[in-house]
């Protein structure tokens, strides 16, 4: 399907791998400018390199940013005056006990996951309603729903995320801006193949073993029944982000494998 992407200006924050990544490669398939982040020089440059490997015709650049410093945002402003897309897909989270996550976890976590997306679709919004078109989209979590014990400051920021997204599409009432959240499921990033790994060390079992006692024992709810590939969240990511999704708006759409129970 032709995604009418072409040359449109796309910024992913948090895009050095993972969904982010995927979500880069998918928009640079379909011709568009994408400008990635990430905290490092070197794993920015590294990105930029596999991006261009992947895609001999990529317009892609980045933009060193860590957005728990409050200059981050400043530092995107110089580089960025506006954009068709916006991507807030940059997320941190830590897996602790409700009582041994400390306030400046909490803190942090409201940084970069929240305020992150607040400031750049602060910045970028009104850019977009005064051209009359443009896409932000925002990576939540089924932790938004779901809520693990051991992650519910990261649960609590990704459903601020949900309430944020919706807030925002109110503002472009009669426009041809969208604003739209995603909710990915248990998904093949670094952190999963990590999870994955040490867990088959300490266990002694295969890392496919573990993902399926995965899903049967922890992950129950799942329809999918596996971790589903970054570019399966990328590939809803870029429908949303497309012209052809224009009656799409306020929504949040479950990229979850069914694992968040009910109809809505």
């Amino acid at each position: 399907m032709e995604l009418q992407l072409k040359h449109k200006k796309v910024f992913i924050s948090g895009s050095t791998s993972g969904i982010g990544f995927a979500m880069a490669q998918g928009f640079l398939d379909e011709g568009a400018e994408v400008v990635i982040n990430g905290r490092s020089g070197d794993r920015l440059r590294a990105a930029i390199s596999k991006l261009k490997q992947s895609v001999s015709t990529a317009s892609v650049s980045g933009i060193v940013a860590d957005f728990n410093d409050p200059k981050a945002i400043d530092q995107i402003k110089q580089q960025l005056d506006r954009v068709d897309i916006l991507v807030n897909n940059v997320g941190i989270f830590a897996s602790k006990s409700f009582e041994e996550t400390s306030d400046s976890d909490w803190l942090e976590m409201f940084r970069v996951n929240v305020m992150s997306a607040v400031k750049l679709s602060r910045y970028f919004l009104p850019k977009m309603l005064d051209k009359n078109w443009g896409r932000i989209l925002f990576v939540s979590s089924e932790c938004a729903q779901l809520v693990p014990e051991d992650l519910i400051a990261y649960s609590a920021t990704k459903a601020a995320l949900l309430t944020l997204s919706r807030g925002l599409a109110q503002t472009t009432k009669g426009t041809k801006v969208t604003v739209n959240s995603l909710i990915p499921g248990s998904t093949l990033t670094e952190g999963a193949v990590k999870f994955l790994s040490d867990r088959a060390r300490l266990e002694n079992k295969t890392e496919k073993e573990v993902a399926m006692e995965f899903f049967k024992q922890t992950r129950t709810t799942s329809l999918l029944q596996r971790f589903a590939q970054p570019k399966e969240i990328a590939d809803m990511a870029l429908f949303l982000a497309s012209p052809l999704s224009a009656a799409t708006n306020g929504a949040a759409i479950k990229v979850d494998g069914g694992s968040v129970p009910g109809i809505l």
